[in-house]
């Protein structure tokens, strides 16, 4: 029999609306729901049987599970550091449990440079950060409706991104090793229901034009990648009746469906070479020729009713398969095409659901359920819930997204045609994954609670290729880095550069690091004269580009010249006389304020412009010479401008006034540093351009100091 209820201890109301009631009875609204939440993420990580479970990695491309326990807390606090809401509490904990989601190249995924704390400290954290939120949301002031710029918002942004990690966790959870878990545990129990096997079949779903997209004034917190508007004719097609169950999946396999490379796109055939793979992740194969299926906490006999769980790749193959096999234009759906589906199933939004329409919501059992269980409109079944659907199409931004300013990163670094999109949530999925706008995109290898559906179309799918960098915020630092030279003002960052490998002459040149690197060049000028170069900032936006250009060799970007106007322009190391440095560089994602012990041991440490731009620099300079070897080289370049949006003004190091008496920043500087190093030689006044548009630019001159640690 299938749980009807939601697993103890896990309340899930599905949203917060923003808009609308009364202001105190929503902050009451707000608290309850950041309590659920918490609670809900405790609940997960109760199974643990032994402190070492916390510290195994469970996915070779992921954190281990002490990792996750600590960072949705940290995330909690530094975005509300970064809002001015808070103050720290851990500052080394809001360190090492800060970056760590998505694999990507500056993920420092090294254990080695890591000493993971025992989890009771960790639980202990977690509790100080419960209590700082809940004092927050008592003292704030609330007004309605409570939008981008709310102080509400970025609470909001937290308990969405600990649902997000209910889910994610859930799945690193599911590969540990069963002698570590409770089996038993009450609140994640599974369907213990493996329906006679039902055939699949096609229904026509009609054409129509799907709109997408969201306003800055809806109700319910979204992503940043959820606003904006795009519109698409959707030419009929039909889709499966059911999602492929694990007896439909067999079939693939049996088939050889593993080792016929034709059925996979040549990504999918590196990786199942790569894996050595037979069948997916969560299918254990007995000597026999069996299987067994592993859920969350157990192993169980192979439920062949329920939804084949596998990633996209092997999702792919499957429908290659079955094209090959049928003779008919078998794929996955667009992320067009599945919500064409779910509008044909008339299906309302989450908020309007008075109960979970599906398996979803943690309102079932801890697990799949068959997949003839949930019946929609027009026959289809499982059009939300039970497991995610892979769909065709990579994830990027809509006609007018915009970052915001509290999370830059969230999205944007999955704007690269490698991340592609799941729709229609899982029975974990809860808060903001079940809202009709909520778009998540995760690699093609990466598995989550994610299975398929397949269509029947002719309509070719176009992926559109956003490799283009359009952030706005970062494109002009692809022009600083890589482009022209204008006014006669040569390259900044190779010029700053070059002023290190001068001043470096006849020195140790091991290892550098570049902090405020922006977008990396100066970092793959300095790896000309050192052996291995560090490149740090503080957007992973940012130094996105430098990943791209150390992985590919090149860049490409769009200018704005007039309005909507923009010119294209491609950057290459190989016409830089970079191309040799790329081996050499590595870029990592870090705060000046709180930045790990790890980065340590250097012969250089280059300071480029981002003393002025955080939060608390004398911080930095305070302990900088603990980063540095014996005769080991600091250059520090500022434009000395400060700003109270980015700095406290009592946490200026200069511009301003003691006891009638003018305190600069190089004042400031000098005092803070003497006891460690020894100046070398005057500042030096280098230029640099900014280019904005075509006709509009910054004209800056930052003062370049060295010093020398004794």
């Amino acid at each position: 029999m299938i749980t009807n209820s939601a697993p103890s201890a896990i309340k899930t109301p599905y949203t917060v609306n923003l808009a609308q009631g009364d202001p105190e009875e929503k902050r009451e609204e707000i608290r309850r729901y950041f309590h659920e939440t918490y609670d809900a993420y405790e609940a997960l990580f109760e199974p643990l049987l032994e402190k070492v479970a916390y510290r195994t990695r469970a996915d070779a491309l992921r954190h281990p599970l002490i990792f996750y326990y600590g960072h949705t807390a940290t995330f909690f606090m530094n975005k509300l550091v970064l809002a001015k809401l808070v103050d720290r509490i851990n500052p080394s904990f809001e360190s090492i449990f800060a970056i760590g989601v998505d694999e990507m190249s500056w993920d420092d995924l090294n254990e080695s440079h890591y000493e993971w704390p025992d989890p009771d400290d960790v639980r202990e954290y977690r509790n100080k950060v419960r209590d700082c939120i809940d004092n927050l949301i008592t003292t704030l002031p609330i007004t309605l409706p409570i939008g981008w710029e709310s102080p509400f918002w970025p609470i909001m942004m937290g308990i969405e991104h600990e649902r997000i990690h209910l889910e994610t966790s859930s799945v690193l959870i599911r590969q540990l090793p069963l002698k570590l878990l409770d089996a038993n545990h009450p609140t994640w129990q599974v369907c213990d229901r493996d329906n006679p096997t039902v055939s699949n079949e096609l229904i026509e779903v009609p054409g129509a034009t799907v709109k997408l997209g969201k306003s800055r004034d809806d109700a319910y917190y979204g992503w940043d990648n959820e606003y904006g508007s795009y519109s698409k004719d959707i030419e009929t097609f039909s889709a499966s009746k059911y999602l492929v169950s694990n007896k439909e999946y067999l079939e693939f396999i049996e088939d050889d469906g593993y080792t016929t490379r034709d059925y996979w796109t040549d990504e999918g055939w590196n990786w199942v070479t790569y894996e050595k793979a037979s069948c997916p992740r969560f299918w254990l194969p007995q000597e026999d020729g069996s299987y067994k299926f592993r859920t969350m906490l157990k192993e169980i006999d192979m439920p062949w009713s329920w939804p084949a769980e596998t990633n996209y790749l092997e999702a792919k193959a499957f429908c290659n398969w079955k094209a090959a096999k049928t003779r008919q234009p078998v794929r996955l759906p667009t992320e067009e095409e599945w919500y064409r589906l779910l509008d044909y199933s008339e299906l309302p939004d989450a908020p309007e659901w008075g109960k979970a329409p599906g398996n979803i919501n943690l309102e079932g059992p801890a697990s799949s359920v068959p997949v003839d269980t949930h019946e929609f409109e027009h026959g289809f079944h499982d059009i939300v819930g039970n497991v995610w659907q892979h769909t065709e199409t990579p994830i990027r931004g809509y006609a007018g997204f915009e970052i915001h300013p509290l999370y830059d990163d969230f999205s944007t670094p999955t704007f690269d045609t490698k991340h592609n999109i799941i729709k229609g949530g899982s029975w974990i999925s809860t808060g903001n994954e079940l809202m009709r706008d909520s778009r998540y995109a995760f690699r093609r290898h990466f598995y989550q609670h994610a299975g398929f559906r397949y269509i029947v179309s002719d309509a070719p799918v176009e992926i559109p290729d956003d490799s283009w960098e359009t952030d706005p915020e970062v494109v002009p630092y692809c022009e600083f880095n890589y482009g022209k030279e204008y006014f006669g003002v040569s390259n900044y960052p190779e010029r700053i550069a070059q002023i290190c490998l001068d001043l470096a002459t006849k020195r140790t040149r091991g290892t550098a690091l570049a902090l405020g690197c922006k977008t990396g060049r100066s970092a793959f000028e300095l790896a000309a004269g050192y052996e291995q170069v560090t490149g740090i900032d503080f957007s992973a936006r940012m130094i996105r580009i430098g990943v791209q250009m150390k992985d590919k060799g090149y860049t490409q970007y769009t200018l704005p010249e007039e309005g909507e106007i923009v010119s294209f322009h491609q950057a290459n190391l190989q016409e830089l006389g970079l191309d040799g440095a790329r081996g050499k560089v590595d870029f990592m994602q870090g705060d000046l304020a709180n930045l790990k012990s790890i980065y340590s041991g250097y012969d250089l440490i280059l300071l480029d412009t981002l003393l002025e731009r955080s939060y608390n620099p004398e911080k930095f300079l305070e302990s900088v010479h603990e980063r540095l070897n014996k005769g080991g080289l600091l250059v520090i370049a500022s434009t000395y401008d400060w700003q109270k949006s980015v700095t406290e003004q009592e946490n200026w190091l200069g511009g301003f006034k003691v006891d009638g008496e003018n305190v600069t920043t190089r004042d400031t500087i000098e005092k803070l540093l003497s006891a460690n190093f020894e100046q070398l030689g005057e500042g030096k006044d280098v230029e640099y351009v900014l280019r904005k548009t075509a006709r509009t630019f910054d004209h800056n001159v930052v003062e370049v100091t060295a010093w020398e640690k004794k």
